[in-house]
């Protein structure tokens, strides 16, 4: 009787264990969607990539470096390989100049999640710095000054710096 005992409460323990794993998943996801449809300020509705939003919530202020591809520094191409890998599983080339090369480019107002966003910054070099398209004009980058961190393409630096924009 003991054992039958025993085992209905380990099973009981292990079943209510479970649950509080999805309940925990369900809180979290919440908070992301809620934290990011206020930074795109976008109908909640539209945060529907919690893989995307959990990976740069993740990321969110790690410290420019550059050649960096981890937490401890990244660059801005860095992150942009590091992030397809992670969350789209897919292995993009590791420099911009390469990146800007392989893009079907698009209209500004035609980018979709996920799209490549390219800026000539370096005045010695064409598409020198690279970002991911979020929504809303917003895009997640590596930059130097701030690290990892969501602009948008509506801020006159970024206006005026803006080359291309597409889909790998």
């Amino acid at each position: 009787m003991k054992k039958i005992c025993s085992a209905i409460l380990v099973t009981i323990i292990l079943i209510s264990c479970g649950g509080n794993k999805k309940v925990v998943k369900s809180k979290k996801n919440s908070y992301i969607i809620k934290k990011y449809a206020n930074l795109l300020q976008t109908p909640k509705s539209e945060i529907s990539n919690i893989k995307l939003y959990s990976f740069i919530d993740n990321w969110y202020g790690t410290k420019y470096k550059y050649g960096g591809m981890s937490k401890v520094g990244v660059d801005c191409s860095g992150f942009c390989n590091v992030l397809y890998k992670e969350v789209y599983n897919k292995n993009i080339k590791r420099t911009t100049s390469d990146l800007s090369k392989d893009i079907n480019k698009k209209s500004r107002g035609k980018l979709k999640e996920g799209d490549l966003v390219f800026f000539n910054i370096s005045k010695k070099k064409k598409n020198s710095h690279v970002g991911v398209y979020l929504k809303n004009n917003r895009f997640v980058h590596a930059s130097t000054s701030k690290g990892v961190i969501i602009s948008s393409l509506d801020n006159p630096y970024y206006k005026k710096t803006y080359s291309k924009g597409g889909r790998l």
